[in-house]
């Protein structure tokens, strides 16, 4: 179906593609309400395509309240009216692949929303129903059940229970949620829960997606009985993540994607504290890949990327799955705003959103971040703005953040708004062309006027611009790397540095030291993160070589 760009390429496309990850809501705004749509993404299609990725991967655009950015799913075979239509997701479609663009969407199968009409149907059918059975409906301890069942928490805060009234007035059980209320947890020991995703799929399928990225892949089984977690739980043995019948689902999953041509993926977002526990989920009959959260965590220091690098390779050889690499996402901070903090490391439980930054520092870290990435066998995904060297928004007013993490965490989590604020396409404009010129509506939340300078526009004909680094990094990376073998050789480079060789005479050097580094005589730069300086590579730079 698709050729691959001029390279001949001898593994999967999967295994070592570049795929954009787009936030609809922020990414581009076509209709002019100030909310990102799919006539949005249409009309940026030739800017993805000229940028040189291979995919694109789409945060959730089913019908939904909005409760959680979209992760609440009302509807999970229509799109929702604020995005457009299924009619226009179908061109979307058709259209990407014109332009060599595979697709990807997100699927969330953990939770619905509570405005979904079988959420709907159980409170409405009474105790004991089966419609009740889809979800986790238990009784409270307690004498009068005042109690939650267990004591779960949930991931935005608080009580993973929510109790319901009945429609007599009186008090009824209590609702599993591990996000926000408004997203009941299914029950995935329920045949219509799986029959009803395994339809699911084959509608998507049909319409052309090349994959899914699957939602909270690690939380969809829960333990027999909803056990306590306990005073001091085992991390690696929690009883709503990692159980051991999710494998079964995913198998299952696995058999209906093989029926379809054209090299259809599964991409995991598994969250797990041992990288054996993750490697089950790239068994050659379940996922075909995972988003690496240990590598987006790592702080800027040489010992721990390297260390990074190599346990991901060892954790993903027994099971032959290739690695993936990320740097930011919808759910973290930038990290052209975290590599400027004097703690450069990410913590979801501890998002130290306000800490302070050195802008200037951390846009040199992230330009040499982003050649590290790109030039590592697997797989890599481009966060929308990555390319744009965006920083975190931290100032946003609390009066217009919407991430339930906000609320629920009474207001010490200041969610993660800050980094799926609207892009910047020009430099001029109310919303810096993210809307129409000719629209009144502001952008759903505020951007920094600073990002003027920073939009797509001004760095357009710069050729030492983010947006350049990425085009050219990119560029390079499908003509010498793509289809490459997925293995290098460590380089001893000096204290402070991250140094390997691929084949075909490529060499990666980063120098997160505090002096410069010399460079190996002979060697001609393909590419560098910065200027260099005397035949030597400055603190917090990196290059790309061939020897």
């Amino acid at each position: 179906m698709y050729t691959e760009q001029g390279v001949s390429v001898t593994t999967h496309w999967w295994r070592h593609a570049a795929i954009y990850q787009i936030y609809v809501r922020s990414f581009a705004d076509g209709d002019g309400d100030g909310t990102g749509d799919l006539a949005g993404v249409r009309s940026r299609l030739p800017y993805l395509r000229e940028l040189g990725v291979d995919a694109l991967w789409f945060n959730p655009w089913y019908t939904s309240p909005m409760a959680d950015g979209g992760y609440d799913v009302a509807d999970y075979r229509d799109i929702d009216p604020l995005f457009g239509t299924l009619a226009e997701a179908e061109r979307l479609i058709t259209e990407a692949h014109e332009h060599e663009l595979r697709v990807l969407i997100d699927l969330v199968p953990n939770h619905c929303s509570d405005q979904h009409v079988w959420f709907r149907d159980a409170l409405a059918a009474g105790p004991g129903s089966p419609e009740r059975d889809r979800f986790w409906f238990v009784p409270g301890r307690g004498a009068d059940g005042e109690l939650p069942p267990n004591d779960w928490t949930s991931y935005f805060g608080g009580s993973a229970w929510t109790r319901i009234t009945e429609a007599d007035g009186t008090a009824g059980p209590w609702y599993l949620h591990m996000f926000a209320p408004e997203q009941p947890d299914l029950n995935w020991e329920h045949p219509e829960v799986r029959a009803e995703f395994e339809d699911v799929l084959r509608f998507w399928l049909d319409r052309g997606v090349d994959g899914f990225r699957i939602d909270v892949a690690h939380g969809l089984a829960k333990k027999p009985g909803l056990p306590d977690v306990g005073p001091d739980p085992d991390v690696t043995d929690l009883p709503y993540q990692d159980c051991d019948a999710v494998h079964d689902i995913y198998r299952s999953w696995r058999k209906i994607l093989d029926t379809y041509d054209g090299e259809r993926t599964f991409v995991g977002e598994v969250w797990l504290p041992t990288p054996e526990q993750s490697a089950r989920y790239l068994r050659p009959d379940e996922l075909h890949s995972a988003f690496n959260f240990d590598f987006l965590c790592c702080a800027w220091d040489a010992d721990a990327l390297r260390r990074v690098v190599e346990e991901t390779f060892a954790g993903h050889a027994p099971v032959g799955a290739p690695p993936t690499w990320v740097l930011s996402n919808h759910d973290t901070i930038r990290h052209v705003t975290r590599y400027g903090r004097e703690d450069t490391s990410f913590d979801m439980g501890d998002k130290r959103l306000l800490d302070p930054s050195d802008p200037v520092l951390g846009r040199r870290r992230a330009r040499a971040a982003a050649l590290l990435t790109l030039s590592l066998p697997g797989g890599v995904y481009v966060y929308q703005g990555d390319e744009l060297g965006l920083p975190e928004v931290q100032d946003l007013p609390d009066a217009l953040i919407q991430d339930p993490t906000f609320v629920r965490s009474g207001g010490t989590d200041r969610g993660r708004d800050g980094c799926r604020v609207p892009l910047p396409w020009s430099g001029s404009g109310a919303s810096l062309g993210f809307s129409p010129e000719t629209a009144t509506a502001s952008p759903w939340l505020p951007q920094p006027a600073s990002w003027s300078g920073l939009s797509v526009a001004a760095q357009e004909g710069d050729p030492d611009s983010f947006l350049s680094l990425y085009r050219t990094a990119l560029a390079l990376r499908r003509e010498r790397l793509a289809g490459l073998p997925e293995s290098l050789t460590w380089v001893e480079a000096g204290p402070g540095t991250v140094c390997f060789d691929r084949d075909g005479g490529f060499r990666c050097l980063l120098n997160a030291s505090d002096s410069a580094v010399p460079l190996p005589e002979g060697a001609a730069v393909l590419l560098a993160s910065g200027p260099l300086t005397d035949g030597s590579l400055p603190p917090d730079t990196a290059v790309w070589l061939t020897l």
